[in-house]
């Protein structure tokens, strides 16, 4: 399993609680692996099944005019290849357009009924919140994709009576146990996982996006300055890197019905 580092402020203690499925939502192509690779990889490697569902087709990205009439079947290349590089096979796409994307309840319903289906452990996603100290992290899509995720998990996914279309078809309420942002402010940010092992997978997963990336050097010091960043603020040893994450505990032993 991941090596998660402990904190007061977080809720999850990887030393009990048991993870077997996490269902991430992410509004473009090449977000997860940017926030959560090397997590993923750490996951993937102990056994965890990870799924991906990208909102977006990200067929507003890239830099090439030329590659513009095959955007998204390149994007869903890119996609593809990366998430085998850190464990993972099974992705789906809600196919919204890129910076248009809203928590709609026609958006809402597709992400319940896909929690549903996989009914997970973790349901990681990007923060609604946005983020002053890097602009960048709060991409419009970005905050669309954590509202609707958060608001389908809580009370939509366990409410029977919510889109009772999707009960009607045999997918029951389900009540999540995790839900874990990425791009979140630095203040909200109450849990890290040491991904040094797990650093070359996540770089290789993010140079597999080469169309959303034109100076691949820069970005890989970005990153790399951005993990070792996080390995500071988790209190561990200098050029630690790791992984920020805010976790809330959507119904654990302290939950009662609706509150």
């Amino acid at each position: 399993m991941p090596t998660d580092v402990p904190s007061a402020k977080s809720p999850f203690d990887a030393s009990t609680e048991r993870v077997e499925r996490v269902l991430c939502f992410t509004a473009h192509p090449d977000d997860i692996d940017f926030g959560a690779a090397g997590t993923i990889a750490a996951w993937t490697a102990a056994g965890v099944q990870v799924s991906y569902c990208i909102m977006t087709d990200g067929d507003a990205g890239g830099f090439d005019p030329v590659d513009r009439e095959r955007i998204i079947e390149l994007r869903a290349e890119e996609q593809k290849r990366a998430a085998a590089l850190v464990g993972v096979t099974d992705i789906h796409y809600l196919h919204e357009r890129d910076g248009y994307l809203e928590p709609t309840h026609g958006v809402i319903k597709q992400v319940v009924k896909l929690i549903r289906e996989i009914r997970p452990d973790i349901v990681l996603t990007m923060h609604p919140e946005r983020n002053w100290d890097r602009l960048q992290k709060s991409h419009p899509d970005h905050l669309a994709a954590g509202e609707a995720v958060t608001r389908a998990v809580y009370p939509a996914v366990e409410n029977p009576f919510a889109y009772p279309e999707l009960a009607e078809a045999g997918l029951e309420a389900y009540k999540l146990p995790w839900l874990w942002f990425i791009s979140s402010p630095e203040a909200r940010e109450n849990h890290f996982v040491d991904v040094s092992a797990h650093v070359s997978a996540k770089l290789d997963a993010i140079r597999v996006h080469a169309s959303q990336h034109p100076d691949v050097e820069a970005m890989e010091r970005v990153v790399r300055g951005l993990m070792h960043h996080n390995g500071h603020r988790a209190g561990l040893p200098e050029g630690t890197s790791a992984e920020g994450f805010h976790v809330v505990s959507v119904n654990g032993s302290s939950t009662i019905a609706g509150f």
